[in-house]
């Protein structure tokens, strides 16, 4: 296996240089240029404030444990780029992001895709190459024009909302979730945590001009007596007792 080289990985970081871009059709450009690997893929989409990525590992991580393979695509990553796009837990590999940027620099530049949308693109491909049974993608930022939001989504899931990003997604509550709903798909389920009423009046709302069935996790799953620490959190799920170290 290669190692990135250092002007790869000078090339893929310098994409940030052009800056955040809102909209859908530089994604979806350099999506057909691939080959369209997006289309058919099954994803768990996830959007909100807090929690994305913790979600996100949690969702993969039982699906996982259900047998089937999963590709999780997280950002932003701790020590090394490889762990934003993962397989059954592991890394894409170095030669798979040099492949990527190779047969595709042309096209990258040409339609001034910025960094997030081209390790989306990137993402997609290799999850269609490992022939992925589920996709859990995590949103970059807001949800309606995110380039994550070209996926056909099988659930949708939001954290809690707050207030993030506000020079894209608005100056109030309402504005930033509206914008975060915009992941919802004709008829297929939602599935969020607990909100503040302005956040939920809006998820309501939203949900239902898409038909989709609305799934509060709390009333699902009641959680009450939090208690966290240093290393651990507990709470009780109704009768039982839950540690997590």
């Amino acid at each position: 296996m290669s190692s990135i080289d250092s002007k790869t990985l000078d090339y893929l970081y310098s994409l940030r240089r052009r800056g955040i871009k809102v909209g859908l059709h530089r994604t979806k450009a350099l999506l057909k240029r691939c080959g369209n690997p997006h289309k058919g893929l099954p994803v768990v989409h996830i959007a909100g404030t807090n929690g994305k990525g913790s979600t996100a590992a949690m969702i993969a991580s039982m699906l996982k444990l259900s047998g089937l393979k999963v590709g999780l695509y997280t950002s932003p990553h701790l020590l090394r780029f490889n762990e934003r796009i993962r397989v059954n837990g592991i890394p894409i590999d170095d030669d798979r992001i040099i492949a990527f940027l190779t047969n595709y620099r042309k096209a990258i530049n040409s339609l001034g895709s910025t960094f997030f949308e081209t390790t989306t693109a990137m993402m997609f491909s290799a999850f269609a190459e490992e022939n992925v049974d589920v996709a859990v993608v995590e949103v970059g930022m807001g949800g309606r024009l995110d380039s994550s939001n070209v996926a056909d989504s099988k659930t949708s899931v939001l954290t809690v909302i707050d207030f993030d990003h506000m020079e894209f997604l608005g100056n109030t509550l309402s504005a930033i979730t509206m914008e975060k709903c915009g992941i919802f798909k004709e008829g297929i389920p939602v599935v969020t945590a607990t909100q503040r009423s302005e956040a939920m009046t809006v998820i309501e709302k939203s949900a239902a001009e898409k038909g989709c069935e609305l799934i509060v996790t709390n009333e699902l799953y009641p959680v009450t007596e939090i208690r966290q620490h240093s290393t651990r959190v507990m709470f009780n799920l109704n009768e039982l007792q839950i540690d997590l170290l």
